[in-house]
C-alpha cells in the first residue's frame, strides 16, 4: 500500500440533522476526519444509528458535510457543481449496498453496464468489460438471467461487478454482506479481496461484523460522532 497515495479524505466534517421536534440539531458526526490510501481496504464499525450510513453517504459525494471538507484524489468536491460531482461520483466512485438495488427488468449484464451507460458510453463499448467482470466473479453462464433468476449471493455479486464497471478508485459498501448466510458472506468477502488487489481499487465496508472488520488493512469504529482507529496495516 502505498501510504503517500490519499485516494479519499475527510476532513474535520460535522453532519447534523433537525430533531424530531424540529427544535433541536442532532449531532450525528462531529469534526470527523479520515484518509483512505490507494488500495486500501478500511472497515467502519459501530452501533446501529451511529451515523455509519450517513458518514458513507458524505464520502460518496451523496450528501454534503455541515463544515468539513471531502477529497477524492486531493480535490475538494464541494468545489463541484452538481454536474460536475455527479460526473466524476459516476467515474470515481463504485458503490455496493446492503440491498444490492439491480434493475429487474434487465439482464445481469445490462446492469453491469449501466455506470458506464449513464456515463455515455455505448453499450457495445460497455459489455466487453461487464463481461469481464462477470466471468471473474463466476457468473459466465448466468450473465444473461434476469435479478429474478438468481440467487442473493449471485445478486449481490453482479452489484460487485456493477460498482467495479467504469474502474473507480474506490468502492464504498454499506453492509456487503449483510442479507448473505456465513458461507455466501465468506465467499463476497473473498471475492472484495481479490477485486481489491487485480482492480487497484480502495475500499470502505460498513459493517457491524467484527470478523468481517478484522479482515481489512484498517478498522475504525464510529461512536458518539466520532471515528476511533482499532487496527491499522
Amino acid at each position: 500500500m502505498n501510504q503517500s497515495s490519499p485516494v479519499l479524505q475527510a476532513e474535520s466534517i460535522s453532519r447534523s440533522f433537525p430533531s424530531s421536534s424540529g427544535k433541536d440539531k442532532l449531532e450525528i458526526l462531529k469534526h470527523l476526519s479520515l484518509t483512505v490510501t490507494s488500495s486500501e481496504m478500511c472497515a467502519i464499525v459501530g452501533p446501529s444509528g451511529s451515523g455509519k450510513s450517513t458518514l458513507l453517504h458524505l464520502l460518496g459525494g451523496l450528501d454534503l458535510p455541515d463544515s468539513g471538507k471531502i477529497y477524492w484524489n486531493r480535490f475538494a468536491i464541494s468545489d463541484w457543481k452538481p454536474d460536475k460531482l455527479a460526473d466524476e461520483r459516476n467515474r470515481q466512485i463504485g458503490f455496493i449496498f446492503q440491498f444490492h438495488h439491480l434493475l429487474p427488468e434487465f439482464s445481469a449484464l445490462e446492469n453491469v453496464c449501466m455506470p458506464a451507460l449513464i456515463g455515455g458510453r455505448d453499450i457495445r463499448e460497455a459489455e466487453p468489460r461487464a463481461t469481464q467482470l462477470l466471468e471473474r466473479i463466476g457468473l459466465s453462464e448466468r450473465m444473461h438471467h434476469r435479478p429474478a433468476q438468481l440467487s442473493g449471493g449471485e445478486q449481490q455479486r453482479v452489484s460487485i461487478a456493477r460498482a467495479l464497471m467504469n474502474k473507480p478508485a474506490i468502492i464504498l459498501a454499506d453492509e456487503p454482506t449483510g442479507n448473505l448466510d456465513e458461507k455466501n458472506s465468506d465467499a463476497i468477502l473473498d471475492q472484495l479481496s481479490e477485486l481489491r488487489d487485480t482492480e487497484q481499487v480502495a475500499m470502505v465496508l460498513i459493517t457491524h461484523d467484527r470478523d468481517i472488520a478484522n479482515r481489512c488493512d484498517s478498522v475504525y469504529e464510529l461512536t458518539h460522532g466520532a471515528l476511533r482507529q482499532l487496527k491499522a496495516d
